[in-house]
């Protein structure tokens, strides 16, 4: 089975954790540990999110006064694939040394007039109480939104029309190569409408709707979308919480989650299900290999069948 993954940003920094490079390349050993678990079986394409790490580039680049000029997120994202990738890749190849494992840049196509540039929501880097942020805000230029438990910084997030390289990936995968692409959701890039000439977008592309795309690309059967909640909840952090283990795009969707949490899954799964007729699944990292097989998470299908 061809299974694409998409990894929570929080994954390698969890909330409240200090952005050093030892805490995440401790944090990896519960990714490795996930993946190679499936890895063994089937067929394997990692996507990660970079929220956590592409806002600590953007305010380095923001303080550094060697520099005219911050850096744009789009060239910051690039790097957030680098180092991730290879934090992945590493210890992927130590768990699993019999197999080819591949880390990809790759650059995700949006519109340059997508609606989303002038409404920034894409949330980034650390929680702030609110009178930091708001100053942060006015020197930097920054928008800032509520998040769960403070104000963050929000930055656009354009719709995912093609990640660029899907071929190439496509190629390694029916080579045997467990493939990690589309960290932060791809660079993204527009495209010149009368020479194809590649541009960078000031945005974050959301992760989890760029692996649907890319899923539905690459023919796979299972979209994997891996976060810190061991399924999907109505009525999250209020008495009426419930868990919900399966449902149909249309139920997901008459659902209500917020944009900034499990809103941007929930669309994930129903796309890839809606468009594919296969399978897609919303749960916690550390069950992985039972979510696949059945046994946890919640599960996005077709039809579900009355018992």
């Amino acid at each position: 089975m061809r299974i694409v993954i998409a990894l929570g940003g929080n994954a390698l920094l969890h909330r409240g954790e200090r952005p050093d490079a030892a805490v995440q390349e401790a944090n990896i050993d519960r990714v490795t540990t996930a993946i190679a678990a499936l890895a063994h079986e089937h067929e394997i394409v990692i996507t990660h999110g970079n929220g956590p790490q592409i806002g600590l580039l953007a305010v380095e680049s923001a303080t550094d006064p060697a520099l005219s000029t911050p850096y744009p997120l789009d060239l910051l994202g690039a790097q957030t694939q680098g180092m991730i990738g290879s934090l992945l890749a590493r210890t992927l190849h130590d768990a699993l040394p019999a197999r080819r494992i591949a880390a990809l840049v790759t650059h995700t196509l949006v519109r340059a007039d997508d609606p989303a540039f002038d409404h920034p929501t894409k949330f980034v880097g650390q929680v702030y109480p609110y009178g930091i942020a708001a100053t942060l805000a006015r020197k930097r230029g920054w928008h800032i939104a509520a998040d769960t438990t403070g104000w963050r910084r929000v930055v656009p997030s354009p719709a995912p029309e093609r990640v660029l390289e899907t071929d190439t990936v496509h190629e390694l995968l029916n080579s045997g190569t467990l493939v990690i692409c589309a960290g932060g959701g791809g660079v993204p890039v527009t495209a010149d409408p009368d020479t194809g000439a590649l541009t960078g977008a000031e945005a974050v592309i959301d992760k989890d709707l760029t692996a649907a795309l890319l899923a539905e690309d690459l023919k796979a059967d299972f979209l994997l979308i891996l976060t810190d909640v061991p399924c999907v909840y109505a009525g999250y952090g209020t008495p009426d919480q419930r868990p919900v283990l399966g449902a149909t795009p249309a139920e997901l969707r008459r659902g209500g989650f917020p944009d900034g949490s499990m809103g941007p899954k929930t669309e994930a799964a129903a796309r890839f299900v809606e468009r594919t007729g296969g399978l897609a699944a919303i749960g916690s990292l550390d069950a992985a290999y039972e979510i696949v097989h059945g046994r946890s998470g919640t599960l996005i299908r077709p039809d579900l069948t009355v018992a």
